[in-house]
């Protein structure tokens, strides 16, 4: 008989929002079977008094709510939880998609969706938004008694804090301080744009490049994504948004993060 050391892990907790049962019971039963914990709700309502007892780590959210504002939900979402949010909805026109991407979701996802892509989409928002799971080693395995005290002396390993123009950002903890030492909430697409440029940071990056470096192979046909992403950070960023001097543009390449970005 074995004995298990380190707990299993909960189910990652999701939500998914839509008026159609048939929806919410189809993503409830597929993503339940795919290990998740899955809360159906119906309306804005239902989402928000969920949201304040048991809040989820990702939001499917569908736009198309009788009688209610589905972006309005998305703003409310992103000014008053952390979590991932993927818009699914039979709204595919673009200029839906960049408004969409404007008030915060992370993926964009029409109807009708092929489960298995909808899947991956979610998985690859939850690898943006959650901490790594440890080592399978370091989990069971007991240091020798000769290095224990080292062990417990060492600090533990993490990614050195990038500063630049008396900002700090800090990857492992997914944190951006203002110069006043404000926290300064940032989207998960944000975040990972921004982290992006600083790690590259006096560097020209393409819209392709900075695309693949935060989304990968779950990007977007359309390359709007990123002008609606800096265009967001500068407004949390920049003391003039129209004379930017964090994120600069650079007519037909892309982007660059001016400042002198220091490490650690």
């Amino acid at each position: 008989m074995t004995s298990a050391l380190v707990p299993p892990a909960s189910p990652t907790h999701l939500a998914v929002l839509d008026d159609e049962a048939d929806i919410t019971t189809l993503l409830g039963t597929y993503l339940g079977s795919r290990g998740f914990r899955v809360s159906q709700t119906h309306s804005g309502r239902e989402l928000m008094d969920l949201m304040a007892a048991d809040p989820p780590a990702l939001v499917l959210l569908d736009l198309g709510l009788p009688g209610e504002d589905g972006f309005a939900i998305a703003r409310q979402l992103r000014e008053h939880w952390r979590c991932g949010l993927v818009i699914v909805t039979g709204r595919g026109d673009a200029v839906d998609k960049v408004v969409g991407l404007e008030v915060g979701a992370d993926d964009y996802v029409t109807k009708p969706f092929d489960l298995r892509e909808l899947l991956a989409r979610v998985k690859a928002v939850l690898r943006r938004i959650l901490p790594a799971p440890p080592e399978p080693t370091a989990a069971t395995a007991l240091p020798p008694a000769s290095t224990a005290a080292s062990a417990q002396e060492r600090a533990p390993d993490t990614r050195p804090c990038l500063r630049f123009a008396h900002w700090r950002l800090e990857p492992d903890a997914r944190r951006l301080t203002s110069p006043t030492g404000a926290d300064v909430s940032l989207t998960t697409g944000e975040f990972d744009l921004l982290l992006v440029m600083a790690q590259n940071g006096g560097r020209v990056l393409s819209r392709d490049f900075l695309l693949e470096r935060t989304r990968g192979r779950d990007a977007a046909p359309f390359d709007r994504t990123i002008d609606v992403q800096v265009g967001r950070l500068r407004k949390k960023l920049e003391a003039d948004i129209d004379n930017p001097q964090i994120i600069k543009s650079v007519r037909g390449v892309g982007y660059v993060l001016a400042p002198k970005v220091d490490g650690g």
